[in-house]
């Protein structure tokens, strides 16, 4: 983890540097079945094990988005500012869903910085998250997450 002591210190990251990966997280059928719910989601790719297990994959696979909602916790596990006020989810660059997301797969974030400038109480900072999927040499997803943290 890399915690920046004040939010001015994330102005000094140079573009590019890698703070390092979040800790491993198990895609479970039921965290997919949630999703699915919550979304209104259910193409059986994701819910009908029967039928997924007959497809291209073998088994049901997690949503894109459902990976991509994991990421701003994979960066906080990564990157912190204990100092800071809050951190405010400024929104998503460059988002790439690369390959599937198995269930029962495992997932975890390498975290880098993509640049950072300063807005009025704070810095918006570009974190580049590039999502492994363990035994995978592609990465499940690769996204740029701005957040904007106030002091």
């Amino acid at each position: 983890m890399t915690a920046f002591a004040t939010v001015p210190d994330l102005l000094a990251v140079e573009p590019g540097t890698e703070l390092g990966h979040s800790s491993w997280r198990t895609v479970e059928q039921p965290r997919v079945d949630t999703f699915a719910d919550a979304t209104d989601d259910h193409q059986w790719i994701h819910v009908d094990r029967e039928r997924a297990a007959a497809g291209p994959y073998g088994t049901t696979i997690a949503h894109g988005m459902l990976t991509l909602s994991l990421v701003p916790i994979m960066i906080g596990e990564v990157a912190t500012v204990p100092s800071a006020t809050f951190g405010l989810n400024y929104g998503f660059d460059k988002v790439r869903f690369t390959a599937p997301v198995p269930v029962g797969s495992r997932v975890r974030a390498a975290v880098s910085v993509v640049g950072a400038e300063p807005v009025r109480g704070g810095a918006k900072v570009t974190f580049r998250a590039v999502v492994e999927l363990e035994g995978s040499e592609r990465p499940a997803c690769v996204a740029d997450m701005i957040i904007v943290w106030m002091e």
